[in-house]
């Protein structure tokens, strides 16, 4: 009998160390399946990340070419103004010139009238003055005759 109790108890004791490695497997087991829901969680989340990242990146770009051509069109319209403010310019120089031609012109008569009524003799160079003008009598400068009794203008004493 005490071979048979002996049997028993190592039965018992095989058992026992089975019901410990199957509890023992099952909780392996049970922690792999957590793992591994764990890590599909983990995945799943990673994915909704770079998800959501890549829709800000593609709304960054639509954002992004949207000012690239509003900045474009503003280019366009400023290129366009640019080119009519130098054609104006242009214009307004050229202009410029023959105002300051003219003024010359007109500054160098004066200089010749200061110049007649200062020393009182007057000798015009286009015969058909002469008809019309006096010595007392001056030619304005649209070509109508008037009398002159106004000071010489000083204009600097002509340069």
């Amino acid at each position: 009998m005490s071979s048979g109790t002996s049997s028993r108890s190592s039965l018992g004791t095989r058992s026992s160390r089975s019901e410990d490695d199957l509890d023992l497997q099952a909780q392996v087991e049970r922690r792999r399946k957590r793992r591994k829901e764990s890590n599909r969680e983990s995945a799943r989340r990673s994915r909704l990340r770079k998800q959501q990242h890549l829709d800000d990146l593609t709304s960054q770009v639509k954002q992004l070419k949207d000012q690239n051509k509003q900045l474009s069109m503003a280019l366009n319209i400023t290129s366009q103004n640019l080119v009519a403010v130098q054609a104006q310019n242009s214009v307004l120089q050229t202009q410029k010139m023959e105002l300051d031609s003219r003024l010359g012109a007109l500054t160098e008569i004066i200089c010749y009238m200061n110049t007649i009524t200062s020393t009182g003799a007057y000798a015009p160079t286009n015969p058909a003055m002469a008809n019309n003008i006096t010595s007392t009598s001056s030619y304005d400068l649209l070509g109508a005759s008037s009398s002159w009794n106004q000071q010489p203008i000083d204009l600097y004493q002509c340069f």
